[in-house]
């Protein structure tokens, strides 16, 4: 593989979203996982920076840019440097004030 690229299993083992590399292996399998807007089901997937990953948890929905690919697992706060959420900051749509 490119060296500016990295497998979508590792990448999501290296970012903390799997505790093993075979459950971020089945998480891709099993469709939870797309790139871009583009579902993907094979794990060795080639993921880049500045793609865009949409991850479909038990209980919520992280979208993420890709910032850095990883180079070891290491603690939480240099797996958070690997990559940015999005749309979290957007803040309410509609407010009390706006509605009367």
């Amino acid at each position: 593989m490119r060296e500016d690229r990295q497998r979508l299993d590792k990448w999501l083992w290296f970012a903390r979203f799997a505790k093993t590399r075979t459950l971020a292996a089945k998480l891709v399998t099993s469709g939870f996982v797309r790139i871009n807007g583009q579902r993907v089901e094979n794990a060795a997937k080639a993921l880049a920076i500045g793609d865009v990953i949409t991850l479909a948890l038990a209980r919520t929905t992280l979208v993420l840019r890709v910032e850095g690919l990883g180079q070891r697992r290491g603690p939480a706060p240099e797996a958070r440097q690997l990559y940015a959420e999005l749309g979290r900051d957007v803040g309410t749509l509609v407010s009390e004030r706006d509605s009367e």
